[in-house]
């Protein structure tokens, strides 16, 4: 019997293309460069699709609205709060007594960190700029629905408040340290 030829190579010549084709009629998609995960050397990057869908952070981000200082100041200020939300709770009267029901969590060292940062960022951005982060980072509202909760509903008023977003995202960049007082001036004007 004749031996069979082959002339592709077993190395891979062409790596493999994972992306996507096919995409939901209503998805909200952004490319985003992260850090491979397979690569042999440290630094490298591959593109990757993400969902900003949900996610009003990774949309301004991905729409490049905020810089990276003000995205990863977004994303510790999400962190701690979800570490922090996981605390003691409440005990809850409505609910029939059962007997043997395990006792609460305590708190970690890092849940009580994450609740002093939280204090000192309702201290610094003050009740209006807190309840705006609040609004966005964690209900995950866009500029309209912060609008029509506080019953203003012009797009001035929309303008003011991803105006008042950005500083307040500004501010928290400087207190999670990934960004300088002279790095947030943004070339000598302010919003």
């Amino acid at each position: 019997m004749a031996r069979v030829r082959r002339n592709k190579s077993y190395k891979l010549a062409q790596i493999y293309d994972r992306r996507s084709r096919e995409v939901p009629f209503n998805a909200e998609i952004a490319e985003v460069e992260v850090d491979n995960p397979l690569a042999l050397d440290s630094g490298e990057k591959i593109l990757a699709i993400r969902s900003v869908r949900g996610d009003p952070l990774g949309r301004l981000h991905a729409h490049h609205q905020i810089d990276e200082a003000q995205y990863r100041g977004g994303r510790a200020f999400q962190n701690d709060w979800e570490r922090a939300e996981r605390g003691p709770q409440a005990v809850d009267t409505t609910r029939e007594y059962v007997d043997g029901t395990g006792t609460r969590e305590p708190v970690t060292e890092s849940q009580r960190q994450a609740v002093l940062r939280l204090n000192r960022i309702e201290r610094e951005l003050g009740t209006d700029g807190a309840a705006l982060v609040h609004d966005v980072l964690v209900l995950g509202l866009t500029m309209d629905q912060v609008g029509q909760r506080r019953a203003v509903r012009t797009q001035r008023w929309n303008d003011y408040f991803a105006r008042r977003f950005r500083e307040c995202l500004d501010r928290l960049a400087l207190i999670y340290g990934f960004a300088t007082e002279t790095g947030t001036a943004r070339g000598g004007r302010r919003g």
